[in-house]
């Protein structure tokens, strides 16, 4: 072997154990152990997923439920006496209800640092535009877009006195390819994904500006594809469905909750995502569309 290479190897192998090191001291490191995060829609499958995942993380958590407040008392019980967690139920198309609880949040822990939007519904059956009842239209704008909105507010409220947080909204691929059969869902995410998200990123540093050791406040969106949970589960027991939502993947297999929780995960972590605000991020194999013929 040549003086040169040898040198060379040496090197490179000084280059690896030095970036080994520094991935291990700084790399993953989320820094939210003991900031305050409220998950609406807690109960679902991806809700218990992102509990999980900061729990992992050492957070305090406010799990948030509506009629399911069995699944959340499994998590806490799960999670055991060393995550401090707080259940709150509420509907979240009252505003009456979402300023309440984030009242009884605010008593427990002082605030709220980090807000994720998941709570919501998808309709599983498919109504075209044309036989689509003006009753399930808004049923689904409440519990998708106007609870966004209401738990949006009232976290903005907070942040007039903290001055400090950012959000989460969890979209859906539908807001970016539509869905067909699924109109009424697919205008609220796209409303949560891009008219929200792209509009409070712009307005919440106007409450918590950045500074020398600070951020600023953010806004993100994470849009899930056809994720395995309880919700999705009647429509993914048909194989034909199935081979449908993953034909335009590049990674052609469904989600996990699990994945998706990642993503919210780090988009909340300032240490991680601090230079990220107004982004939309696709969990989705790599998805272009639905086959539509």
């Amino acid at each position: 072997m040549s003086t040169k290479l040898s040198q060379l190897l040496r090197f490179q192998d000084a280059i690896w154990s030095a970036c080994a090191f520094l991935s291990g001291r700084y790399g993953l490191n989320t820094e939210l152990s003991g900031k305050v995060v409220l998950i609406t829609g807690a109960s679902g499958g991806i809700g218990l997923a992102t509990g999980k995942a900061f729990a992992a993380e050492g957070t305090r958590l406010a799990l948030h439920y509506h009629s399911n407040r069995t699944s959340v008392e499994q998590l806490a019980a799960q999670l055991g006496a060393t995550v401090e967690t707080e259940l709150v139920n509420a509907d979240l198309r009252s505003e009456e209800q979402t300023q309440t609880l984030f009242e009884k949040i605010r008593r427990r822990f002082g605030g709220v640092d980090i807000l994720i939007v998941n709570a919501g519904i998808w309709p599983d059956r498919d109504v075209p535009l044309g036989d689509m009842s003006l009753a399930q239209w808004h049923n689904t704008l409440e519990m998708d877009l106007t609870s966004a909105f209401l738990c949006c507010r009232e976290f903005f409220r907070l942040l007039q006195k903290q001055r400090r947080g950012n959000i989460v909204l969890i979209g859906s691929t539908a807001a970016a390819f539509g869905e067909e059969g699924h109109a009424d869902y697919a205008a609220a995410k796209s409303a949560i994904a891009y008219g929200l998200t792209r509009t409070l990123k712009n307005e919440i540093v106007r409450l918590a500006p950045p500074s020398d050791d600070y951020c600023g406040g953010r806004v993100n969106c994470v849009c899930p594809g056809w994720t395995v949970t309880p919700m999705t589960a009647g429509s993914l027991n048909d194989p034909a469905q199935v081979s449908r939502a993953t034909s335009t993947m590049a990674l052609p297999r469904l989600a996990r909750a699990e994945d998706v929780a990642n993503a919210i995960v780090f988009l909340a972590s300032d240490e991680l995502a601090g230079h990220m605000t107004g982004q939309i991020l696709m969990v989705a194999g790599g998805m272009e569309g639905r086959v539509l013929w």
